[in-house]
């Protein structure tokens, strides 16, 4: 996923630890260490953690997403229209062709 890392000079940080009064042994083992951790926290934010690409990619999908949702929802809207105008005219037809029936039943004339 991100293929940068953090580097890191051991022998730098070595020498500057001996400067600051650190033995030999000790400035190795403290940069080893530290190398070590490093290298630990590379790993985890290689697997771990989003690149700019990774989000730009993920955008793009969730913009086609949104663009297939909304013509679909346009195309349902569409057709709920239409089967509810042919329900009503449907109904409007029913009714027209029932009242003079009913109201013969009903004592009309």
């Amino acid at each position: 996923m991100n293929t940068m890392s953090l580097s890191f000079d051991t022998l730098q940080y070595a020498k500057k630890l001996q400067q600051a009064g650190f033995t030999e042994k000790q400035a190795e083992i403290q940069a080893e260490t530290f190398k070590e951790q490093a290298e630990l926290i590379n790993n985890w934010a290689d697997g771990n953690l989003a690149t700019k690409r990774n989000i730009k990619e993920l955008e793009h999908c969730i913009k086609e997403v949104e663009e297939r949702l909304t013509n679909r929802i346009n195309e349902m809207s569409y057709k709920i229209t239409i089967k509810l105008g042919s329900m009503i005219v449907g109904a409007v037809v029913i009714l027209g062709i029932l009242m003079p029936t009913m109201s013969k039943f009903l004592g009309g004339h």
